[in-house]
């Protein structure tokens, strides 16, 4: 493991370091600044020649500045000559504008990946994709996690003995909800909703059945909470007894916090694949690290070791 470096991006310190201490392995420092005009300055501090580099960067807001920041660093270590540049991105920016829904639109998550790969990068690390096929958007290999073992972890610690459905908050999530359902030996039900603008949908009807028991609603990302409220409004209305949010990517713009408070949700899980801030933790709000996972990644690729363990979720004995 001598020759594995770590790096910290701005937006993944907390997340850099909780990796360093799991793996042993300090974190290479570098110097980060930004001039009068905005402009992005880095400099790697450390020996990082011929080495296996791991940089930990969640691009999330400000994104436009951590994807910059992110494309310099990497091109900061191909400078320095080093052996192969691992990018760690739990939340990858823009890949909610995976496909053109109208004319004259771009395609924006396939001209980040070109960014990404032109600048140097050999590998990328992420977790929970808002869709599967961006994968296919990159030239080098992605390797693709999923939250939903550690949020089946999580239940059947604390809600094993309760009456649970697996709620999937639109069609597109199903493949998800269905998973979940499976880890845990449930039912799952649908939610129809259609979105008439960016950020705003409308719930149309449920598809299942909820009455008298505790909805799990899972869904990937957590923006502005509109859709996900909604849902746990949908499933009460329908009879369900109590409902529980389970999201990956807890975004949380706008006034999320507020309504995710004011919802009538009993408990929110969250990953930390974004980092939260203590002024937007609220009672009711549970925050699971990736990290564990994040450094068995780390190690696997590092020994040229298979990751086909850690992506066989079926295996219920060893996942549970």
């Amino acid at each position: 493991m001598s020759r594995l470096r770590l790096i910290a991006g701005s937006s993944s310190q907390d997340l850099a370091e909780k990796i360093s201490t799991l793996t042993k392995i300090s974190l290479t420092p570098i110097e980060d600044k930004r001039f009068a005009n905005g402009e992005i300055y880095i400099r790697i501090k450390g020996k990082v020649r011929g080495d296996d580099v791991y940089v930990v960067q969640s691009l999330v807001a400000p994104a436009n500045d951590n994807l910059m920041e992110l494309l310099i660093l990497i091109d900061a270590l191909k400078r320095a000559s080093a052996g192969r540049i691992n990018l760690i991105c739990p939340n990858l920016c823009y890949s909610r504008q995976d496909r053109k829904t109208e004319s004259r639109e771009p395609i924006t998550a396939k001209l980040v990946a070109d960014l990404l790969s032109v600048a140097g990068a050999n590998r990328l690390v992420t977790v929970d994709l808002h869709a599967d096929q961006i994968q296919g958007f990159y030239n080098i290999p992605v390797d693709h996690f999923v939250g939903y073992p550690l949020f089946a972890k999580y239940i059947k610690k604390h809600y094993a003995k309760k009456d649970l459905v697996i709620v999937s908050p639109d069609i597109g999530g199903t493949k998800r909800a269905n998973k979940l359902a499976d880890l845990l030996g449930l039912q799952i039900a649908i939610i129809d909703k259609v979105r008439r603008e960016h950020n705003k949908c409308e719930v149309m009807h449920l598809i299942g059945d909820v009455k008298g028991k505790t909805a799990v609603i899972i869904d990937d990302i957590i923006d502005t909470a509109g859709s996900i409220v909604k849902a746990a409004e949908a499933v009460k209305a329908n009879g369900a007894k109590d409902v529980i949010i389970c999201g990956t990517h807890a975004v949380l713009s706008e006034d999320a916090v507020k309504k995710l408070g004011d919802c009538c949700a009993s408990k929110i899980i969250l990953t930390d694949t974004v980092p939260i801030a203590e002024d937007k933790r609220i009672k009711k709000m549970e925050v699971i690290s990736v990290a564990p996972l994040l450094a068995k990644i780390i190690k696997r690729i590092h020994l040229d070791r298979s990751l086909g363990e850690l992506f066989t979720w079926e295996d219920k004995k060893r996942v549970l």
